[in-house]
């Protein structure tokens, strides 16, 4: 009795001296973000719904605040939730959380090169270089109008072949919105009726719903583990090996043809800095670069505009009020004569208020991409480590209650005034906010609002035979909140 008394008492001294070493652990450590405890391995795997993760971190976000703690497996992430805190660490302390964060679907494929998974100094010049470029081809400028009115023509016609039959809208939105990107990094155009295109985009969408899906989701939480099962993740991993060998192509028909005192579009310029910069033993501009920040504009250029434009119609068909008041702004500005122009926009509020909508109630990329602190720093009180993972909810943003009135609900008169005029809304962040924001959002604006403006001046949107609504809730939601499958049909108007 006596040895199990003195056995006690040691215990209970070693449990008191690990409490006082707790309690006097530095207090900044006190005040991490809170969050719910991690299962070992798991982290909070099991609290997180991987089929739509956003509602789950909605929920968190009521109980801890603002800003919380998760681990996705052993990974410790910091969510931020809401307007005001996704702003103040994207915007006004960009520096600090500059770096793009851990996403190792994205890692494995693309190895920290390009524009969109790079860091530091790689970052800075892939994009200042690419911004550039794409300004010198046109982005934002009236020869890109040009050639996204005449995509729309190409556009026009594939959709009168289907003759009021019902078909997938995925396809030809795809080569339509593909072909503009195409234009300015490869200096040409694909016909519809393309065998390896048509493929190449099709592999594409599938990449996207395959990222997002629970296989994809896993891989990013346990990609050590996941590298030697089969499943959908790997299908992820061979489609991105197709669309990489498909820009590797053109890179090589380029290398073949081009004449470095005239380049012609993106790929040549790149090749021209690679040439100018061949003696210097830092450049970033190499063969690999230029692969990668290719695939990434050819990536993102194609399938976040197709999906949003193909997610529109989606909305669309089921508020037809909208639709019909779109078609009556569209006779009284243009008419049924001509085209319309980016400039026709500015006399048209309506439009361009449900375009806005569409992209806030979709919100493709739910999650933000991630981010990774550069130092010790500390929001709210909080502090957050240099190296932690943080994710910029941008779902949280533009589903802020505080600066829309029906968050939840598809409303156009979020972006409209008392006048009916287009009104800014800060909280639009749907290409993201701030030195990482999407490059690519005049081209995506200008080639949303002149497609859907043409599909509508010419057809009324109807459902397929036998379908009286659509489920407007993602089928996958990811890292992107991906549109259910559909049929439509259109009438000529």
């Amino acid at each position: 009795m006596e040895l199990l008394g003195a056995s006690t008492a040691v215990l209970a001294f070693c449990v008191t001296c690990l409490l006082v070493l707790a309690w006097r652990k530095p207090p900044l450590e006190r005040r991490s973000p809170p969050g719910p405890i991690p299962l070992p391995i798991l982290g909070n795997l099991l609290q997180l719904r991987v089929k739509d993760a956003r509602k789950t971190l909605r929920k968190m976000s009521e109980r801890y605040g603002p800003i919380f703690t998760v681990f996705f497996g052993s990974d410790r992430v910091v969510v931020l939730y809401g307007y005001d805190v996704v702003k103040e660490v994207l915007v006004d302390r960009s520096e600090e959380f500059l770096d793009r964060g851990s996403f190792p679907s994205a890692d494995k494929t693309n190895k920290g090169l390009g524009i969109i998974m790079s860091n530091r100094e790689r970052w800075k010049q892939m994009r200042r270089f690419s911004l550039t470029t794409l300004r010198n081809f046109g982005m934002g400028k009236k020869s890109i109008e040009e050639r996204i009115q005449e995509e729309a023509q190409f556009l026009l016609e594939e959709l009168r072949a289907k003759d009021g039959h019902p078909f997938d809208p995925t396809v030809p939105f795809s080569c339509a919105t593909a072909n503009v990107i195409c234009h300015i990094l490869f200096g040409e155009r694909f016909d519809y009726q393309d065998s390896q295109y048509r493929h190449v985009l099709r592999v594409l969408s599938d990449s996207f719903r395959l990222e997002s899906s629970v296989a994809g989701q896993l891989y990013n939480v346990f990609p050590a583990l996941m590298d030697h099962l089969p499943g959908p993740h790997q299908t992820f991993f061979q489609n991105i090996s197709t669309i990489q060998g498909f820009v590797a192509s053109r890179v090589r028909a380029h290398e073949d043809t081009v004449d470095l005192n005239a380049p012609r579009d993106f790929i040549d310029s790149f090749l021209l800095k690679m040439e100018q910069e061949k003696q210097n033993p830092k450049t970033e501009f190499t063969r690999e670069n230029l692969m990668m920040t290719t695939y990434d504009l050819f990536f993102a250029g194609t399938e976040t505009t197709s999906t949003s434009l193909r997610y529109a119609i989606m909305v669309l068909l089921e508020h037809p009020a909208v639709e019909e008041k779109i078609q009556e702004e569209i006779d009284q500005v243009i008419g049924r004569e001509r085209g319309p122009t980016i400039k026709d926009r500015a006399e048209m509020p309506y439009m361009d208020a449900v375009i806005h909508e569409v992209q806030r109630y979709i919100d493709l990329l739910p999650l933000g991409v991630p981010r990774i602190t550069s130092c010790n720093t500390h929001i709210h009180g909080y502090h957050i480590p240099k190296g932690c993972t943080v994710y910029p909810m941008l779902s949280s943003v533009l589903h802020d209650p505080k600066h829309f009135k029906n968050p939840e609900m598809f409303d156009p008169e979020h972006f409209l005034d008392d006048k009916g005029a287009v009104k800014k809304n800060e909280a639009f962040m749907a290409f993201s906010a701030g030195k990482r924001m999407c490059i690519g959002e005049s081209l995506a604006r200008m080639q949303l609002f002149l497609f859907l403006t043409a599909i509508l001046q010419n057809f009324r949107l109807q459902h397929a035979p036998g379908v009286s609504q659509l489920d407007l809730t993602p089928d996958v939601s990811g890292f992107g909140n991906i549109p259910r499958p559909f049929l439509l049909r259109l009438a000529p108007r």
